[in-house]
């Protein structure tokens, strides 16, 4: 049985702040279809979607973050750009760099950020989303974003997700985008590094031994003058081996 997302109210807005932006550039352009080898203008626009994409998900994807077999789908007609979005959402890159050094009240931001193009509706619709995350994983939060209402009437099938930001009188621009107002991880995940990385240099310096050593004290005194005498009586007797062997073979 599908847990319902708990209801919440939306956070009230000031009267001077208009509706979401629903003229976005990037909203207006979508996957048709197969591309075909001739049609080059249609795979250049293909490629900047792609590119778009990328961009909306992730910021900025290097050449070995990006998901050839997914592009080659999309291109090819066998899956729409909400597939795309998805598989995106769900690859090991968004895994390890997003979601495994998140909470799940910042995977809420950061999904309905990337892929709704807006900011969550205060604390109740975070708390909503957070319990889905929390009882029936991260993708079938993925799920339940992209087959919402809202993300079909916006970008539907074939749209490319974009930013929708608030449009204020008197101000040229928009909310600031998404992947700029949230870091990929928060202040816990760099205090939770930096806290591993100082256990890290503590085994590998000795830290730990040097603590251990000073708990357990130094020798005793008499023990100390006893091994230095121990070690001087064994040098010398060393010594005398030595110079006697090199006299006998000096006489012979």
């Amino acid at each position: 049985m599908a847990i319902p997302v708990r209801n919440y109210s939306l956070k009230s807005q000031n009267s001077r702040v208009n509706n979401l932006a629903g003229n976005n550039d990037s909203i207006k352009y979508q996957v048709t279809g197969e591309i075909s080898g001739s049609s080059i203008g249609a795979r250049r626009d293909v490629d900047s979607l792609i590119e778009q994409t990328y961009k909306q998900i992730f910021f900025h994807a290097m050449s070995c973050d990006r998901d050839i077999y997914l592009e080659s789908q999309l291109r090819s007609g066998y899956i729409t750009m909400r597939d795309f979005v998805r598989g995106l959402l769900l690859s090991e890159r968004f895994q390890q760099g997003y979601f495994q050094c998140s909470s799940n009240y910042r995977m809420v931001d950061q999904v309905v950020g990337r892929v709704l193009g807006r900011s969550v509706n205060g604390e109740g619709e975070r708390l909503a989303w957070s319990i889905i995350i929390a009882q029936k994983g991260f993708a079938n939060f993925v799920d339940q974003i992209l087959e919402s209402d809202e993300y079909m009437i916006n970008f539907g099938y074939d749209g490319t997700p974009a930013q929708r930001g608030r449009l204020i009188p008197g101000r040229p621009t928009g909310d600031m985008p998404i992947y700029q107002r949230f870091p990929r991880y928060g202040e816990e995940w760099k205090n939770a590094l930096i806290e591993r990385e100082f256990v890290n240099k503590t085994f590998t310096t000795g830290g730990v031994r040097s603590e251990m050593k000073s708990l357990v004290g130094k020798p005793p005194e008499w023990l100390i003058k006893a091994w230095l005498l121990l070690f001087a009586i064994g040098g010398f007797e060393i010594a005398r081996v030595i110079l006697t062997i090199g006299f006998s073979m000096v006489r012979n």
